[in-house]
């Protein structure tokens, strides 16, 4: 505790960082691959994903979170939920590879039987290595996580690219789709050095394990309510157009998944840790969420403008039609931003049931949103996805921090701030765009672009919204040791 905020700063540092190189990795694959392969490739590996993708979330059955979120665990209770984990894996293997037929009959698509096979050995090599990354975040070793997250990317993307260029198509990104969790895992083993001991019935993880089953619960509702249009789409439209959609959404995830990934382990095991102080808790959290919201919406904007540009120079032409409906889920970056980070605050003080509550409550209305696009195509399900969930940003906020220590008002105040200096970018952007758009080609229109709207963007959140104070502090937290007692109050 002594340590809290250098371990945190530092460590979140050490994964924006790293996640950095990650976005640079996963955005160089898209653009390798998606020349490489065909749209109806990346449609085959997203049916099947879309099925082993819930299996998936069984994995560690939210013991993870449950370790990490404890005050203290005992060397007994960690190995007993690393056997748990990885006997859930194999059953989660074996349950996939019983599933593969009803897919490929689901899809109509026989091929989809060897892949499903294939791909399900991802859940045991994940459910090896669940309490070997609780165990570094526990002890906050972010950049050890960090630097196993890009080697493993790094080596998955390869042997992906190494199979595509020698004409295996499909089978590329399913070899990358199981190479990752098991580079993964070796990586966690190697650098963790835990080896479980025995498993014990007397380990006192009853509690744990009804923390984990309602956090598995709620990912589990979760992922269907914003998966499910690919189902949909997998079988009333086919593969290619599958293709086109999944390759759109995963470019829109991108930064999401990057974002939350360097800055929601970090802020869950931090806030785990202050769950029993408010006034700190409130801080972290806040400083946290302010990070978050500047880093994204320059991204979402620049999506929402340039989305033809970035599709033509990330994807190539015969990607063309995915600019559409990329440019209608835009939005949903900026939305995921802000609503993600609940999630840290819901689970790091307990209330995982009223997380569950909320996704219970937005799974319907989703997923008839979903129903009623879909007549209309992928560009339907996108504006359909997008519209639901900016109208569902206030209700979620006003929903998850009640009773809490942070008020709507907070909230508002923190994402006020970055969108008005995002808002006032992408305006002049759009005026200057009249005069210089037509006269340059898609990458220089598009670096153009991005280098004006994001020095007018920082520009405006630093001076004219007075976040320059904020930032400063972060910078100096980060060079130099510091103490709880010594932590400046900064307005975020």
């Amino acid at each position: 505790m002594k340590d809290l905020k250098e371990k945190t700063i530092r460590g979140g540092s050490a994964r924006i960082v790293a996640q950095a190189g990650n976005f640079a990795l996963r955005i160089g694959s898209v653009m390798v691959l998606s020349r490489l392969l065909e749209p109806k490739d990346f449609g085959l590996l997203g049916m099947v994903t879309a099925f082993t993708g819930i299996l998936s979330l069984f994995r560690d059955f939210g013991l993870s979170a449950a370790s990490v979120q404890r005050a203290t665990v005992t060397e007994e209770q960690t190995s007993t939920l690393f056997w748990i984990n990885l006997l859930v894996g194999a059953i989660l293997t074996v349950a996939a590879i019983l599933l593969a037929p009803a897919v490929g009959t689901f899809y109509r698509e026989p091929r989809l039987f060897w892949v499903t096979t294939i791909v399900a050995s991802g859940l045991l090599f994940n459910g090896a290595g669940v309490q070997h990354s609780a165990i570094l975040q526990r002890q906050m070793r972010f950049t050890a996580l960090a630097w196993i997250d890009v080697i493993s990317l790094i080596l998955s993307t390869a042997i992906a690219i190494v199979g595509a260029k020698a004409g295996y198509g499909y089978w590329a990104l399913v070899a990358m789709t199981v190479s990752l969790p098991l580079t993964t895992t070796i990586g966690l083993w190697l650098v963790s050095r835990w080896v479980p001991g025995r498993p014990r019935r007397g380990a006192g993880i009853g509690s744990m394990l009804r923390f984990g089953g309602t956090v598995t619960v709620n990912s589990l509702v979760v992922y269907i309510t914003f998966n499910f249009e690919k189902v949909l789409l997998g079988r009333f439209w086919g593969a290619e157009v599958l293709g086109l959609y999944g390759r759109a959404y995963q470019l829109i995830r991108i930064p999401t998944d990057n974002l939350n990934s360097a800055v929601g382990e970090v802020a869950f095991s931090a806030l785990s840790r202050v769950q029993n102080d408010p006034p700190r808790l409130k801080r972290y959290f806040l400083k946290g969420y302010s990070l978050v919201l500047g880093l994204t919406i320059p991204v979402t904007i620049a999506c929402a403008l340039f989305a033809q540009d970035l599709i033509a120079v990330l994807l190539g032409p015969k990607w063309h039609d995915a600019a559409g409906i990329f440019r209608l889920l835009a939005p949903t970056i900026l939305v995921f931003a802000i609503v993600n980070p609940l999630g840290w605050l819901l689970t790091s003080v307990g209330m995982v049931g009223r997380a569950l509550k909320m996704a219970l409550v937005m799974a319907p209305v989703m997923i008839t949103g979903y129903l009623v696009g879909l007549r209309y195509g992928p560009r339907g399900v996108a504006l359909a996805y997008s519209t639901l969930m900016v109208l569902s940003v206030v209700p979620l906020i006003a929903c998850a921090v009640k009773g809490t220590v942070i008020s709507v008002y907070d909230m508002l105040l923190a994402i006020s701030r970055p969108l008005i200096s995002g808002l006032a970018a992408a305006a002049l952007i759009l005026a200057l765009q009249i005069p210089y758009g037509r006269l340059l080609s898609p990458l220089p229109r598009l670096v153009c672009g991005v280098v004006i709207l994001l020095a007018v963007y920082v520009g405006i959140l630093l001076y004219v919204m007075g976040q320059k104070l904020f930032y400063l502090d972060l910078l100096r937290a980060f060079r130099k040791r510091s103490s709880p007692e010594e932590e400046v109050l900064v307005p975020v």
